[in-house]
């Protein structure tokens, strides 16, 4: 029998809660679910408000087909919030907006990854922080990555912006910083400025190219994600991987510890604690007031 739950005055089915998702470690969709609703849901709200979201669909673990979707799935329920977004050949396209916890639990149980562009609905195209994807090629790995996430920090606090870094959940480090509103082609050019000026000062450690036989040994400086039609795994979402995996925040006194890759591994059942004695890590990011000015001209120019 489908158990029904209510959620927040919300009738919810929720289906195949002892369905094993990671076999690695037995973990079920009853427990995927218990993480969003227990552990994650007040922090991975705050960052999800206002944003429309992705959602990367594995509803059949990690092994099993995965497929990534903007639009609302169907059945999506009437009360689920959309909002409308541009589309280059969908100029009625809209996307879901998990407002609250009963959306949260309805798209949990449809098995996602949340991920969730620079910008809020309402103003779409205009970002509100900047995000650099540091992803290793191997045998580089998430060591590699904080060497040069520190470098990153260091340029960014030159320009007056302050980093806060989180694991991708997956091999990389995500590094984030809160802006004031600026038009996202403005934030993508001054962030790949700065991965070529990374790639300049550090030739042997990183590259700003996404060619794939560019990359081993070295971290791939990806700013991409900074176009208003990109998107970046939200933090604390669970990843499509062999274990539940988070896309967890991080300390810069870890980073600059870090010495071998498992340190910056966080699963499902390590959040609970690092939320009761760190909070939010990224909660500056949803601040009033933390934003700050992008400079006005890239650092550099691409030598290519």
């Amino acid at each position: 029998m489908t158990p029904i739950t209510e959620v927040e005055g919300r009738r919810l089915t929720l289906s195949n809660l002892d369905k094993v998702l990671y076999p690695a470690t037995g973990t079920t969709k009853g427990e995927v679910l218990h993480y969003y609703a227990a552990t994650a849901a007040e922090a991975l709200l705050a960052h999800l408000r206002e944003r429309p979201v992705s959602f990367l669909r594995y509803p059949d673990g990690p092994d099993g087909q995965r497929f990534f979707t903007k639009n609302p799935p169907p059945g999506t329920p009437s009360w689920v919030r959309t909002a409308p977004v541009p589309h280059h050949d969908n100029e009625g396209a809209r996307q879901i907006v998990v407002a609250d916890l009963a959306s949260l639990m309805w798209a949990a149980n449809l098995v996602v990854e949340f991920h969730s562009p620079q910008w809020r609905a309402g103003t779409p195209g205009v970002a509100d922080r900047l995000v650099f994807d540091l992803d290793p090629g191997a045998p580089a790995s998430v060591v590699e990555c904080c060497e040069v996430a520190l470098w990153l920090r260091e340029r960014l606090a030159e320009d007056g912006l302050e980093a806060y870094g989180k694991t991708s959940g997956s091999k990389g480090l995500h590094l984030l910083v809160p802006l004031e509103p600026t038009p996202s082609g403005r934030v993508s050019a001054y962030a790949k400025g700065l991965a070529v000026r990374a790639e300049l000062e550090l030739p042997d450690l990183v590259v700003h190219r996404m060619k794939r036989a560019l990359r081993p040994g070295k971290v791939f400086v990806d700013f991409s994600q900074n176009a208003a039609a990109k998107t970046t795994a939200t933090p604390y979402t669970l990843r499509a991987r062999a274990e539940p995996t988070v896309s967890a925040p991080v300390t810069w006194a870890e980073i600059e510890a870090c010495r071998s890759p498992g340190e910056l591994v966080f699963m499902a059942g390590d959040m609970a604690e690092r939320l009761a004695r760190y909070g939010d890590l990224l909660g500056p990011l949803n601040e009033q007031g933390r934003g700050r000015p992008v400079p006005d001209t890239p650092q550099d120019r691409d030598p290519a």
